[in-house]
């Protein structure tokens, strides 16, 4: 049975950094939104005379964001029908929030849960200062409204609730506060693996 592992969190958690290093260790398919639809939205964007950099304004969702999670679990659903593993990356704040999305995604590919072995990893740091911190030391352009407008960011940054029918032991809430890896990487494997 394959495996759909989603790594969700605000910005600056370190969900891609950790999805990244496991998938090394196991050879998992990767697929990171911002990644996925960065062409696209930065095409988007410039075409409509805005800035290309940004993520997060309302004409950025309106024109990009629903186009970048179709894109990213159709590449996705593509591997788990080759009974690949898959590591998704992104927010996802408005799907997890759905009871009957990650059913729905899989029946565009005639699989259902049973079929499927999903699992959540819910990334989080220990307070907002770290998240400022990572997030300034990336030097992204794609993070500028964030630091710019942070009182309003920061909301974004307070505790997931996940509203799927996956059992509770296929969910980890993951504190991924220490600069080492090592030892979430370990937390990681066990949660996904049973190793």
């Amino acid at each position: 049975m394959s495996k759909l592992v989603f790594f969700l969190g605000p910005a600056g958690a370190g969900k891609t950094s950790l999805a990244k290093a496991l998938c090394a260790r196991r050879k998992a398919a990767f697929f990171d939104m911002d990644v996925l639809l960065r062409p696209a939205a930065n095409a988007l964007m410039s075409m409509k005379g805005l800035d290309p950099a940004d993520r997060d304004s309302s004409a950025y969702k309106e024109l990009c964001r629903d186009l970048g999670y179709r894109i990213t679990m159709d590449a996705a659903l593509d591997n788990v029908v080759l009974d690949t593993d898959v590591f998704v990356v992104g927010p996802f704040t408005q799907e997890t929030a759905m009871e009957s999305w990650i059913e729905d995604e899989l029946q565009r590919i005639g699989r259902t849960l049973a079929e499927v072995e999903v699992k959540v990893v819910l990334v989080r740091l220990a307070d907002e200062s770290l998240y400022r911190s990572r997030i300034e030391a990336r030097r992204s352009p794609l993070d500028a409204w964030k630091l710019t407008h942070w009182d309003e960011f920061r909301h974004s940054l307070g505790p997931r609730s996940l509203a799927w029918p996956i059992p509770e032991s296929s969910v980890l809430e993951l504190d991924n506060s220490e600069p080492d890896m090592h030892l979430a990487l370990e937390t990681l494997e066990r949660f996904i693996y049973g190793e």
